[in-house]
């Protein structure tokens, strides 16, 4: 018998990874659910968000700086930066595949996390951590691969659900990052929903004037979710 009862685990409080001198928590969907898979397009689009099989939002004691976005495909246009960054990118062939562990995936992953995030924790990735961060057997992920003349420049891990992408983590070759490989991700993402005709591309939290989290405001006009409801963005909104 299908229960109707979904249960909420609270984390236990945790060093924030955004601002070292507060400590953080989430509010996490009880990963053992048979109905997570079912439970994850509708938490998407109540603003949570998934990490290998944890689908959750943050809820901090004294803290409200995470706030859920998305944009919404139809209303989209890209500015002049970012159409220079798919003119600089155009050399490149894009592919949707499966979502599964490859050794040059791997290798991709662990030298981005090695520069992006020295020391921090995440830069002795192994091969179970590539596949429990990034995947599920239950979620609808698909690897959105940039390569040049077959070499893997980046890959764009993506959740295809049924109203939109979830843009879950993107890594790249740390030699090619001039090619601004995280923007044009997005916006293969972007025309990627748009060509399926899915309404939203979903980029997880945005903390404002954070120097990691702000740049999600130059994909106009972005909707942020403010008590329980999707509204445009304003740059300067509190």
């Amino acid at each position: 018998m299908r229960s109707d009862v979904v249960r909420l685990f609270q984390t236990l409080p945790h060093t924030c990874g955004y601002f070292a001198e507060r400590m953080a928590q989430n509010l996490v969907i009880d990963p053992s659910s048979p109905q997570l898979e079912q439970l994850y397009e509708v938490a998407l689009s109540r603003g949570y968000r998934r990490a290998g099989d944890h689908v959750y939002i943050p809820r901090c004691q004294a803290c409200r700086a995470c706030v859920a976005c998305r944009i919404p495909v139809a209303d989209f246009r890209p500015d002049r930066s970012q159409r220079r960054c798919l003119r600089r990118n155009k050399d490149l062939d894009v592919e949707v595949v499966a979502a599964r562990y490859s050794e040059e995936r791997y290798q991709l992953y662990r030298n981005y996390l090695r520069w992006r995030h020295p020391d921090g924790g995440m830069d002795d990735a192994q091969p179970e951590d590539f596949s429990r961060f990034l995947y599920t057997h239950w979620s609808p992920t698909r690897f959105i691969e940039f390569r040049e003349h077959g070499r893997l420049l980046g890959v764009a891990v993506t959740d295809f659900c049924e109203t939109g992408l979830s843009a879950v983590y993107t890594f790249y070759d740390p030699a090619v990052s001039e090619r601004s490989v995280g923007t044009f991700a997005i916006l293969q993402q972007i025309e990627i929903a748009r060509e399926r005709g899915l309404d939203h591309v979903y980029l997880g939290f945005w903390i404002k004037d954070h120097p990691k989290m702000d740049y999600k405001m130059r994909y106009a006009p972005i909707e942020v979710l403010r008590n329980g409801e999707w509204v445009v963005a304003r740059a300067d909104a509190d």
